[in-house]
């Protein structure tokens, strides 16, 4: 199936944490390494930030058995503090999360283009199991 720039792909958490807290967690490096990964069989071993429009960023992510791994690194087109976040993959493809407040609560939805190389279902459940990762790391920190 052909992938047009109009479909998106959509996930969505809500997290058991105040704005500051999940904007924190998904943003600085000593947060990402511990949750940016689908499975656990998989890891980040480092991951870099520079969260400003222009800034880039760059997160590892690699197999536990060393048999593969590949760096996960956009530049940020839009970057507006505890509300959006957006950035653009070096394929062109674009990202952008939102971030809403509930008091104690945080709704974060990642809407992102798809590639061409796997089906639109593993993309949305790879994206999902990654952000569901997020979620049980502020839950539980």
């Amino acid at each position: 199936m052909e992938i047009t720039e109009t479909n998106t792909i959509t996930v969505e958490a809500t997290v058991n944490a105040p704005m500051e807290k999940a904007w924190n967690y998904w943003n600085e490096p000593k947060h990402v390494t511990q949750w940016c990964f689908a499975s656990d069989d998989w890891c980040a071993p480092t991951a870099e930030n520079d969260l400003r429009t222009g800034g880039k960023f760059k997160t590892r992510m690699e197999a536990k058995d060393g048999s593969m791994g590949f760096d996960f690194e956009a530049i940020y087109t839009n970057v507006e503090l505890h509300k959006v976040i957006e950035y653009k993959l070096a394929d062109e493809r674009k990202v952008k999360i939102t971030f809403t407040s509930h008091g104690n609560e945080t709704t974060v939805i990642e809407t992102f283009d798809p590639e061409n190389e796997n089906p639109v279902e593993m993309q949305r459940g790879g994206w999902q199991a990654i952000l569901n990762n997020y979620k049980k790391y502020c839950d539980q920190n």
